[in-house]
């Protein structure tokens, strides 16, 4: 690398900060780096056990620290309770201690001889449901709790609707607290069939059924041999052989522009980079690209990642470019390959998850953020409510309301450059912001 480009690096009229992704996931000769990871969240209704379970799997996974056993332990005695609550190794906020509930998502981390995983627990609460929708947007799979005493609950409806949504194609569904039905197999393959019966109608690529005790341990990590009649894979084995669908790199070409580098010194006068994450896609040095909404055509002449030359950069990857023409880009436009372009339009269709108390109100002002891009736009028709306790889709006007989801058609200010959500994640979602109280209110997945 050359000293005018380390000085051009180092400069202080570049203030740009790049998301790095863990080298975990990239290429590297480390047999422990090279593993393959799965991020999955869990979700359920309240009291299903999500917390205890997780706890479970890195207990008997020995994926806990002796400081952590300790404070835990410590924590259970004070508590008075006559077990080590496997809970507290989730539950990190003390009004979830108190209460015994999830009410953030928590993040956890932890390997096996075989991959490495990335958990998050979502709560189950119904007034937690937007939580649980931030949890599950990166996700490659979503276990899902049910209770074997109360059976399917509008709640495991709801939770299996939204990783549909969501794109999750693999869903594995532990009916957790066998051991409060006798370990009844009438109890569990009578749940299998009811929630198979939603799958025939939102079908996702594979699901699961595993019968477990995530308190006794039964089926999360060894085999229980108090279920005789279940000769499937635990949880954990599920987990290590689960396939991935996390293919971003293959996909079309998606950066979004964050940040144009310009230095505006004398040594640097006519330099102009352009930052940003490759959401989708590979890029070359020397390729053709296409930039939206401009339509222009132009070159790419050169790749950086750091203080580092590349010939090629993938998904995730944080890089700077140059290019071969001098254009104006700006934060938002995108940065694509002409012969898979994304939609340009500014008439959108999408399903939207309602987080704020107040209800959403057509036709009225709302700002919309899509990765680096945002405008204003208006909600102007209403198509459908879903209804979880049904699995239906009701025609209905009423204005949508805190954690319900909907279909709708939205005009934007501006043209909007975008794909289908099951195409690209990051492409074809959204957010929605209140101008007068600056709240996120609600998320679009665009169809």
């Amino acid at each position: 690398m050359t000293n005018a480009l380390k000085q051009l690096w180092k400069t202080e009229n570049v203030r740009v900060i790049f998301k790095f992704q863990s080298c975990m996931e990239h290429k590297t000769d480390n047999t422990y780096l090279d593993m393959e990871l799965l991020r999955f969240t869990t979700a359920g209704s309240v009291d299903d056990g999500k917390s205890t379970l997780i706890g479970r799997l890195l207990y008997d996974s020995k994926s806990i620290f002796e400081d952590q056993l300790e404070a835990v332990q410590k924590a259970s005695q004070q508590k008075g309770d006559r077990y080590l609550d496997l809970a507290l190794f989730t539950d990190g906020l003390r009004s979830e201690r108190q209460q015994g509930i999830t009410i953030d998502v928590a993040y956890r981390y932890f390997n096996t001889p075989k991959r490495k995983f990335i958990i998050a627990d979502t709560p189950g609460h119904i007034q937690y449901t937007r939580n649980m929708v931030t949890g599950a947007s990166t996700a490659n799979a979503a276990v899902i709790l049910v209770d074997a005493r109360n059976g399917i609950t509008e709640q495991t409806l709801r939770h299996y609707y939204i990783a549909y949504l969501l794109g999750i194609r693999s869903i594995i569904v532990c009916v957790n607290k066998m051991d409060l039905v006798s370990y009844s197999s009438d109890t569990y393959f009578r749940i299998q069939d009811e929630l198979q019966r939603a799958n025939q109608k939102f079908p996702v690529s594979q699901i699961y059924f595993i019968p477990i005790s995530a308190l006794k341990g039964d089926n999360v990590v060894e085999p229980s041999s108090n279920m005789p009649w279940y000769t499937g894979p635990t949880l954990r084995q599920t987990l290590e052989t689960i396939p991935i669908y996390n293919h971003s790199h293959q996909g079309p070409l998606r950066i979004p522009v964050q940040y144009v580098i310009r230095p505006l010194s004398e040594e640097f006068h006519d330099y102009r980079g352009y930052a940003g994450r490759i959401e989708s896609g590979t890029i070359h040095k020397g390729d053709k690209i296409l930039i939206l909404p401009s339509g222009i055509q132009t070159e790419i002449t050169s790749i950086h990642l750091g203080q580092s030359f590349l010939e090629e950069a993938y998904a995730p990857l944080s890089i700077s470019l140059t290019l071969k023409d001098d254009l104006d880009l700006d934060r938002g436009d995108f940065i694509c390959h002409a012969d898979q372009p994304p939609q340009i339009s500014s008439t959108i269709e999408a399903m939207i998850c309602w987080f704020n108390a107040l209800p959403m109100q057509v036709n009225h002002l709302y700002t919309i953020r899509q990765s680096t891009w945002e405008a204003k736009c208006k909600i102007v028709n209403q198509y459908y409510k879903l209804n979880f306790h049904s699995l239906t889709e009701e025609e209905n006007q009423e204005p949508l309301k805190m954690n319900e989801i909907g279909r709708f058609i939205l005009k934007t200010s501006r043209p909007m450059v975008f794909d289908s959500y099951r195409l690209i994640r990051s492409t074809g979602s959204f957010i929605l912001i209140d101008d007068n109280t600056n709240e996120t209110v609600g998320a679009g997945m665009i169809q």
